[in-house]
């Protein structure tokens, strides 16, 4: 597992690297967020607000706001509406209400046209008032009528008795007609305390009946989730997936990147690192292999993971590097004539080094030095799924080249174990990296169609030291 933290360079070279992957991912998941907004149909949602005149406190409003959305409401209102295959059930997830500064409440309905929404706004708040005046009983149905309604009619139907019992008392001024008017007052005052604190101690009759605020204003867009807001998401989604997948990828990471690693997977010794030039590959294989086809044009053939190349020196430098590799090989392997220089399949980077390498050991300086000249190589590429090496003819021994952070240590173990089959010896290993070559400065007083035939002459005097 890869160890080493994830910063915003990393992301950075991953949107850089992996730009048409990333673009495709995005799209796939636009197309799904549009598929999902084919599925569900759009919805419209309109607001009608109803008005509680009067002193009310917050729990009453709360109150009221469930009573808006309780089925005696909602099943009025299905009926009423009379939309076929839609009831009180149907409606109840399609009401909502809360409660506004103001005493005012504001009841909502979504359906799937602007019309219905409205329709369904303003039928529901409507029912609302009418259920709000049934229980205060000021409805007009004659039995829906409630308890203290039906006591005050019997309190007035009281009084006239007491009238008539009054006019039809002894109007003389005798002791009797007088004690039982005063009786008839102070009955007829009693019921109309009684009355009073009756109604006192109603909060029905407290408070005006509540007041629908006009009609729902019809809506002209789309409640959320629309479509836009679908596909954004979709996109949006598959982009930071495609994002964590890549960095969970790299963070599980097994390939080895440093050459005692190397080393210890192939059971050799490390010979040293050489520097490739970074370059572009300048034609691809054109194969009729689909998969091939798409992982080119996706540019899942080039690694993501893999740092920027670091700046390298000049030719010499890198010259001197392969030259002590070539002298460090010599130095193991004393007498051996020839070697395999064994490349995996599909690394460019060591296939590259290994050619640099042969060259170099071809042209040892010094073939009467008292360590003999360098060994004769031959390069083969093995693949790593299932590496298979010639038989042994002429070579006494084999070398690993390689790049960093490319196989992993089993991959590995079977190069060697393929190496081991056909009668090689692992002598050591190579580790190559890709570089990137400074630009040589131009001087201010030299003319420009002058400098490539300078810079010629100075790659050839390099040589031949």
């Amino acid at each position: 597992m890869n160890e080493d933290p994830i910063r915003l360079v990393t992301i950075g070279r991953m949107f850089r690297r992996r730009r048409r992957l990333l673009t495709v991912l995005t799209l796939v998941g636009a197309l799904a967020g549009y598929g999902t907004s084919v599925l569900f149909p759009p919805r419209y949602t309109a607001s009608a607000s109803v008005l509680l005149p009067g002193q009310w406190e917050q729990r009453e409003l709360l109150t009221q706001v469930e009573i808006a959305t309780s089925s005696a409401v909602i099943d009025r209102t299905a009926a009423v509406l009379g939309w076929k295959g839609v009831g009180g059930a149907e409606l109840r997830d399609r009401v909502s209400a809360k409660a506004a500064d103001g005493n005012i409440i504001t009841i909502s309905g979504t359906a799937e046209s602007p019309e219905r929404s409205q329709q369904l706004a303003d039928r529901v708040a409507q029912q609302l008032v009418a259920f709000a005046e049934r229980i205060a009983g000021r409805g007009t149905d004659s039995e829906e009528t409630t308890g203290p309604e039906v006591l005050r009619q019997q309190v007035e139907e009281t009084n006239r008795r007491i009238t008539d019992l009054a006019e039809a008392a002894d109007p003389g001024q005798t002791v009797e007609s007088v004690q039982a008017r005063t009786a008839l007052e102070k009955l007829r005052t009693t019921l109309a305390e009684a009355m009073k604190k009756l109604d006192e101690a109603d909060p029905a009759t407290n408070k005006a009946g509540l007041v629908v605020m006009g009609p729902a204003t019809r809506p002209t867009g789309q409640a959320p989730p629309t479509r836009t807001q679908l596909i954004g998401a979709g996109a949006l989604l598959f982009l930071l997936l495609s994002v964590i997948g890549h960095l969970t990828a790299a963070r599980m990471n097994r390939r080895l990147r440093t050459e005692p690693e190397i080393a210890t997977a192939l059971g050799s010794a490390p010979l040293g690192s050489v520097d490739v030039p970074a370059e572009r590959p300048a034609h691809r294989p054109q194969g009729r292999d689909p998969r091939a086809w798409i992982r080119r044009l996706l540019d899942l053939d080039t690694r993501w993971d893999v740092p920027t190349p670091r700046t390298s020196g000049d030719e010499d430098s890198r010259r001197i590097r392969y030259q002590r590799v070539c002298a460090r090989l010599k130095d193991r392997a004393p007498g051996t004539r020839r070697l395999l220089v064994v490349v995996p399949d599909g690394d460019d980077i060591a296939r590259r080094a290994a050619a640099r390498l042969v060259t170099e050991a071809g042209n040892d300086p010094s073939p009467a030095s008292p360590g003999g000249e360098h060994p004769v190589l031959r390069v083969v590429e093995v693949p790593v799924s299932r590496p298979l090496l010639p038989d042994r003819d002429t070579e006494s021994g084999a070398l690993v080249v390689l790049s960093a952070g490319s196989w992993t240590a089993a991959e590995l173990a079977g190069i060697a174990g393929a190496c081991a089959d056909g009668g090689y010896e692992v002598v050591g290993s190579v580790v190559a990296g890709a570089v990137r070559t400074a630009r040589p400065a131009r001087p201010a007083d030299r003319p420009a169609d002058k400098a490539p035939a300078l810079a010629a002459h100075g790659h050839a005097t390099g040589e031949s030291e």
